[in-house]
C-alpha cells in the first residue's frame, strides 16, 4: 500500500516569489536549490557571452557557483530556495564582484523562472505515469476485446456492451489528458528569465540565450506577462489536468467499488496489498485500495480548487497564489501535478491487481432485461413495426417476467405472443400477431446478438473495438516517443549548459 499513501507523505519544497525554505541535502534533487544553480549556470554564461561582465571575472563567478552548488550537494548540507542566501554565499566565495552575476535578474523572474522549470518536470512525469496507466488498461482491453459485461444509466443496467468497449471509453479520456499534456507542456517550457521584477532592465540580458541554455523552446515574450500574469492561468491549467485525469479515476474507482455489494462481483481486487480483512467479519474482504485511492483523488481535486481559490481576484505583482502553485497541503506549498503522480501511480498498481470473471459479467446480463432494445430495433428493422410500439411491446415484456421472477430466456414464447397483442391493441395496429418467430424472439434477446448487432460508429460490436483498440495502441505509442523526445532535449540541454558554463573556468 506504500505507493497509495506516498502523495499524503511527501513534503515537496518549492520557492516562487518570496517564499524561502531550506531542505536537507538528501531530499529531491530536483528541488529549488538546485534548479537556482542552473539558473546561475546559465547566467554566468549569458552575462560573459553579451559583455556585461568580462571573461576573467566571468570565470571568478563560475567558480563561486561551483563552490556554492558543491556545498549545497554534500551529505547533511542545507539547500536554500532564496536566492539572496545563495548570493551571500556567492559573495563569501568571491567577493561584491559577484553579484554582477544577477545584472538584469529579479527574484521575480527567477521564482517564476523555477517554477516552470518544476512544472515542466511534473508534466513529463505525470505523462509517463499516464502512459504507464494506458498501457495497464490497454492490455487488459485486449485480453478481453469481446467479453460481455452490463453497463448502466442512473445506476441501472441499461445495455450490454463489452469489456473492450468500456476500457477504451477510459483509455479515450486518458489519451485526453496527455493531448493536454502535451499542450500545457508547450506554454509551460517558455522562458520568463531576464524579465527582471516586470520591465527587464538596461543590461542587454540575451532572454532567448538564457531559455536555450535552460531547455527552454522559448521565452514568454511580455515581461510583465512573464513574472505576473502567466503563472495564474499556466497553475490553473496544470491544475485543471490534475483535476479531470482524478475525475477519471474516481468515475472508475465508482464503477469498481459498487460491484463490491454484490454476492459475486465481476471485477475483484486480487487478495494482497490492496485488499484489507475485518477485525470481526472473518468473511470480508474490504478493497482498501479502492477506498484510499478515492480519497487520494479527492486531495487531489480539492488542492487544485485551492489553487484557484487563492489566484482569484488578486491583483498582478501579489504573492498570494505564488506559493500555492498549485496546491497547497497542510503548511507546506505543494505542486498538484505532482500528486496526480502519485495518484496515476496508486491506480497503474490497482489496475494490475482486478481480476475479471467473464463468465460472471455476463450472468449478470441475462439476469435482467437490459437486451429489450435491441428487441424493439429488431421489430423495426425486421418487421416494420414503429419503434414506440416495439418498445411498449418490450416494457410490458419486462413487467411480465419480473413480476414472475423469470430471465428474458425463462419467459413462454405464448406470453410474449400475448403480450405483444394486447401492444397491438393498443396502438391499434392491423396485424395484431408477433412478426417474429420463436427463435428471432429468442435471438433478439441475447446479449451477443444485441453487442454483434450494432453498426454505429465508436459501438461495442467486435470490428469496431478492434479498431478503437489498434487506434489507442497507436496513440500511445506516440505519446511514448514524444516523451522520449522531451527528455532527450532537456538532457541535450544539460549537457550543452554544463559544457558552456565549464568553458567559462579556463576563460
Amino acid at each position: 500500500m506504500a505507493g497509495l499513501y506516498s502523495g499524503w507523505n511527501r513534503a515537496w519544497v518549492a520557492i516562487i516569489g518570496v517564499l524561502v525554505m531550506t531542505v536537507p541535502a538528501a531530499a529531491q534533487q530536483r528541488d529549488p536549490f538546485y534548479w537556482l544553480g542552473e539558473i546561475n549556470k546559465a547566467s554566468a554564461v549569458m552575462v560573459v557571452e553579451s559583455g556585461i561582465v568580462p571573461k576573467e571575472l566571468g570565470a571568478r563567478i563560475a567558480d563561486a557557483v561551483r563552490r556554492v552548488t558543491a556545498a549545497g550537494d554534500r551529505p547533511g548540507a542545507l539547500r536554500s530556495g532564496n536566492y539572496l542566501v545563495i548570493e551571500d554565499a556567492l559573495i563569501k566565495n568571491g567577493g561584491p564582484d559577484m553579484t554582477r552575476l544577477h545584472s538584469g535578474r529579479s527574484r521575480q523572474d527567477i521564482g517564476a523562472t523555477i517554477q516552470r522549470l518544476a512544472i515542466r518536470d511534473d508534466l513529463l512525469e505525470a505523462l509517463d505515469r499516464l502512459n504507464g496507466v494506458r498501457g495497464a488498461l490497454l492490455a487488459l482491453a485486449q485480453k478481453y476485446p469481446n467479453a460481455i459485461i452490463p453497463a448502466y444509466t442512473w445506476g441501472v443496467q441499461a445495455q450490454p456492451i463489452t469489456l473492450g468497449h468500456y476500457l477504451t471509453a477510459y483509455l479515450s479520456a486518458f489519451t485526453r489528458d496527455a493531448e493536454r499534456v502535451r499542450e500545457a507542456y508547450a506554454r509551460i517550457n517558455l522562458s520568463p528569465l531576464g524579465a527582471a521584477a516586470l520591465g527587464t532592465s538596461s543590461f542587454p540580458v540575451d532572454r532567448p540565450r538564457l531559455a536555450q541554455l535552460l531547455g527552454f523552446d522559448g521565452v514568454v515574450e511580455n515581461s510583465l506577462d512573464a513574472n505576473q500574469i502567466s503563472p495564474i492561468d499556466t497553475g490553473a491549467e496544470a491544475a485543471g489536468i490534475a483535476s479531470t485525469s482524478a475525475l477519471t479515476i474516481g468515475t472508475f474507482i465508482a464503477d469498481i467499488t459498487q460491484q463490491y455489494a454484490e454476492t459475486k462481483p465481476w471485477f475483484l481486487l486480487t487478495e494482497g496489498e490492496l485488499t484489507g480483512t475485518s477485525s470481526i467479519m472473518p468473511q470480508k474482504r474490504n478493497p482498501s485500495g479502492l477506498v484510499f485511492l478515492r480519497a487520494q483523488a479527492s486531495t487531489v481535486i480539492g488542492h487544485a480548487q485551492t489553487f484557484l481559490l487563492v489566484a482569484h481576484n488578486v491583483a498582478a505583482g501579489m504573492s498570494d497564489y505564488k506559493p500555492f502553485i498549485n496546491a497547497t497541503q497542510g503548511d507546506q506549498p505543494n505542486n498538484v501535478v505532482r500528486e496526480l503522480v502519485d495518484l496515476l501511480d496508486g491506480f497503474r498498481a490497482l489496475i494490475g491487481t482486478l481480476a475479471f470473471d467473464e463468465a460472471r459479467a455476463l450472468a449478470e446480463v441475462n439476469a435482467d432485461y437490459s437486451t429489450t432494445t435491441e428487441l424493439a430495433d429488431t421489430l423495426q428493422r425486421e418487421a416494420d413495426v414503429p419503434f414506440r410500439v416495439g418498445h411498449h411491446f418490450a416494457s410490458e415484456l419486462v413487467n411480465f417476467g419480473r413480476a414472475r421472477d423469470l430471465k428474458p430466456s425463462d419467459i413462454p414464447y405464448a406470453e410474449a405472443q400475448r403480450i405483444y397483442l394486447e401492444a397491438a391493441a393498443t396502438f391499434k395496429l392491423p396485424n395484431p400477431n408477433l412478426p417474429l418467430s420463436e427463435a428471432a424472439f429468442r435471438r433478439a434477446l441475447t446479449p451477443e446478438n444485441m453487442v454483434n448487432a450494432s453498426q454505429g460508429l465508436g459501438g461495442p460490436q467486435p470490428a469496431e473495438v478492434a479498431r478503437m483498440i489498434s487506434g489507442q495502441a497507436t496513440r500511445l505509442q506516440s505519446d511514448r516517443n514524444w516523451l522520449d523526445d522531451q527528455r532527450r532535449k532537456l538532457k541535450d540541454a544539460s549537457t550543452a549548459l554544463d559544457a558552456a558554463f565549464a568553458a567559462l573556468h579556463s576563460q
